[in-house]
């Protein structure tokens, strides 16, 4: 039997509630109907609680009954029977993680993988949230609901082809949307703070001209800096079906709309659980702190021609980390067989992604600048000659 799932259905007329991101509410469908979150969250309270207890109960019958065949089993090979290639069950290797769940509003099954937490039945096309995924110490602290929806993405989406000098004249034309999903996306958030010092060298040049000839005068220094920095809610996303530089690249979210964790935000969006442990994504806070700690104190060195850095060394303080759904909308697209993948910040509208390059044109730049440069040379080979 698979396990228990909600669906978030309006109290007016049954029909499907999604949310909306622009009202901030659950939304229906059918009637039109708006209700606050807490509204919904006080009326599914109960059917969630009953959906995580169904799901244990449901392991553990699932227990027994494997517990119960291999007893049989076990009774069938003492009496004779040879019962090796009567069929196994399937492990989750083999199954490759995937999950069934029971859709509450047709009954039909839904398959998706283990870390799903919200999906929409592909039969009667509701949206359903599997709070038992979310059971535990998997049940993120914070969410960013989304602000934005699939209409900004693709208007956002053909907005950043505009200004591309290389983008290849069809491809804004022929660049076919295959995929568009909102997806709620697992992060973690680090706080804590940073010493660090650096050893630069740095330089200033000062030109004077004298009658027919120029005097540049190089004065060079040893230049140190030092200070503590704190962060706060460094995210990394924790989610390995997700690009490290695409979520990287789509920061940052404004943690003043952060909200308590709730699954009435889910309704109408993907929502995984991380898959990548904080202690694998601390490596990647901990780069990304040392990284911001020596680019900050670089910047206040000022007033130069040019710096360089000698030595550097920087302390970390770990303080607490914080697990929160941040929402993202995800953009599939094909053009000339070949896919493209693009990310935008379900909240801010930043968008990223990797573009085509057409050849003629990055030809016709890099001649642009070859030509002219070929003509400076040929003349100062004909002054050194002559």
């Amino acid at each position: 039997m698979p396990a228990q799932t909600v669906n978030y259905q309006c109290p007016a007329c049954t029909g499907p509630l999604h949310f909306v991101g622009a009202s901030g509410k659950l939304e229906c469908d059918y009637c039109g109907s708006t209700y606050d979150i807490a509204e919904i969250e006080k009326l599914y309270a109960q059917k969630e609680e009953a959906a995580v207890s169904a799901s244990k109960a449901e392991t553990k019958k699932k227990k027994a009954q494997q517990q119960k065949a291999e007893k049989e089993a076990r009774e069938a090979a003492e009496n004779g029977w040879d019962l090796s290639g009567a069929g196994s069950e399937w492990t989750e290797e083999e199954a490759g993680g995937l999950r069934t769940y029971t859709c509450p509003s047709c009954g039909a099954e839904i398959v998706c993988d283990q870390t799903t937490a919200a999906t929409s039945c592909v039969y009667c096309g509701n949206p359903t949230v599997v709070p038992g995924q979310f059971d535990g110490m998997l049940k993120p602290d914070y969410v960013i609901p989304f602000k934005l929806d699939k209409e900004s993405a693709v208007n956002a989406l053909k907005q950043y082809y505009k200004g591309k000098k290389f983008l290849p004249k069809t491809f804004s034309a022929g660049n076919h949307i295959e995929e568009i999903q909102g997806v709620y996306v697992p992060f973690w958030l680090f706080n804590g703070s940073a010493h660090g010092e650096i050893v630069m060298e740095a330089s200033r040049s000062t030109t004077t001209r004298l009658s027919d000839e120029e005097i540049t005068t190089t004065q060079h220094f040893h230049v140190e800096r030092g200070g503590d920095i704190r962060f706060e809610r460094v995210p990394v996303d924790g989610s390995s079906k997700m690009p490290d530089e695409h979520m990287d690249a789509i920061e940052p979210f404004d943690y003043s709309e952060m909200k308590q964790f709730s699954t009435a935000y889910l309704p109408g969006y993907l929502a995984d659980k991380y898959d990548v442990g904080v202690e694998e994504c601390a490596k990647r806070a901990d780069l990304r702190l040392e990284n911001s700690t020596v680019g900050m104190l670089q910047r206040t060195v000022t007033g130069y021609d040019s710096e360089m850095i000698l030595d550097k060394s920087v302390q970390l303080q770990h303080g607490k980390a914080k697990y929160a759904l941040l929402p993202v909308w995800m953009l599939h697209t094909k053009w000339n067989n070949k896919d493209y993948l693009f990310a935008m910040n379900g909240q801010t509208g930043k968008l990223i992604g990797d573009l085509p390059v057409s050849k003629g044109k990055f030809a016709a730049w890099f001649a642009g600048i070859a030509v002219p440069l070929m003509i400076i040379l040929g003349l100062l080979t004909g002054l050194i000659g002559g």
